[in-house]
């Protein structure tokens, strides 16, 4: 192994087909080249759907089975998160980490670190009498491989929630439409807090990794639904003019994405709007091995034109990222 490639890809609900939706077949022959160039040692996939065979059997990643078979990916090892019942895989949005490297241990993290805020929604209707728990739509998923020279590779992969507003009771007129802007703006607010809050736990699991070893090699890849100037990823990069203490300089991310120009830094278009939503964030001590890193978003098309106008897309509106390392010295 010359190179260690470790990339992201949000697969955009593979698996569980809408009758309406594109079949498994068409987003196979869609998403296998991409799986394909992107020469990975290290896959972080998000939105994987998982279907359950038969009642009471746990549920399967099959669609992701079908989509690596005849890839290198085949055979490798992986590990998946499971739904707060312990089960299994949940329904929807899965988060895998496929791995060439030996994977020694795994581990999820949801409310592990950071307990849900409560908070008491105004606007719902009929009013909810006390506060209620606000728990994040999905966990953190950490997983240790043995790096080529031995050393350890801490990869942690994310899917933060996207800035929707969260539904709130009889305030919806449709999936996208609302009573009153008082209740869309509560609904924005709580979502902001879900994925600032799934943020700050990924935050305190790399910090949790600095305490234990003294240079760890940590990645944090996966779709952030955040721009880097925003909320979530400087609470995950924890840059020194943020903390504003040079002594914690060591412990701060970097975004290997930077790299690219500026003209060329979009994992997605909307509306017309390049948007840089996935990320691959890395310590210093594994920056060191840092290459190169590439975005392949020359096929990218727009998401709200192709949510809107396109029947049955197979494609998705998210660019896979892989960066590129010399764990070896090679």
């Amino acid at each position: 192994m010359a190179n260690l490639r470790i990339a992201t890809f949000n697969l955009e609900n593979l698996g569980r087909q809408d009758p309406q939706g594109p079949s498994l077949a068409s987003r196979v022959r869609a998403l296998r080249p991409m799986l394909k160039r992107l020469r990975a040692d290290v896959l972080c996939l998000q939105e994987v759907n998982a279907d359950r065979p038969a009642k009471g059997q746990p549920r399967r990643l099959t669609a992701l089975r079908t989509l690596l078979d005849d890839t290198p990916y085949a055979d490798w090892p992986q590990v998946c998160s499971i739904g707060p019942d312990g089960a299994g895989p949940m329904d929807v949005h899965n988060l895998v980490i496929v791995s060439r490297l030996p994977i020694e241990s795994h581990r999820q993290l949801w409310h592990e670190l950071v307990a849900p805020p409560a908070y008491q929604v105004q606007a719902a209707d009929p009013p909810l009498p006390e506060a209620a728990a606000v728990r994040w739509d999905r966990p953190v998923l950490h997983a240790c491989l043995r790096a080529p020279d031995a050393g350890s590779l801490h990869v942690v992969n994310l899917h933060l929630r996207a800035p929707l507003a969260v539904s709130l009771a009889g305030q919806k007129l449709g999936p996208f439409s609302w009573r009153s802007t008082a209740a869309w703006a509560e609904g924005f607010f709580l979502a902001a807090m879900r994925r600032a809050g799934q943020a700050l736990e990924a935050r305190l699991l790399v910090d949790r990794l600095f305490d234990a070893e003294a240079e760890p090699r940590i990645v944090v890849a996966g779709d952030l639904n955040a721009e880097a100037h925003e909320v979530p990823v400087r609470l995950l990069i924890a840059a020194e003019e943020d903390s504003g203490n040079g002594d914690l300089a060591e412990r701060a991310l970097v975004a290997v994405e930077r790299s690219l120009p500026k003209s060329q830094r979009f994992s997605v278009m909307h509306h017309g709007t390049p948007q840089m939503l996935d990320h691959i964030l890395v310590s210093r001590a594994l920056m060191a091995s840092y290459r190169r890193v590439e975005l392949h978003n020359e096929a990218l098309g727009d998401e709200l034109l192709g949510y809107h106008g396109i029947a049955r897309s197979p494609e998705s509106f998210h660019a896979p990222l892989v960066a590129e390392f010399a764990l070896d010295g090679g």
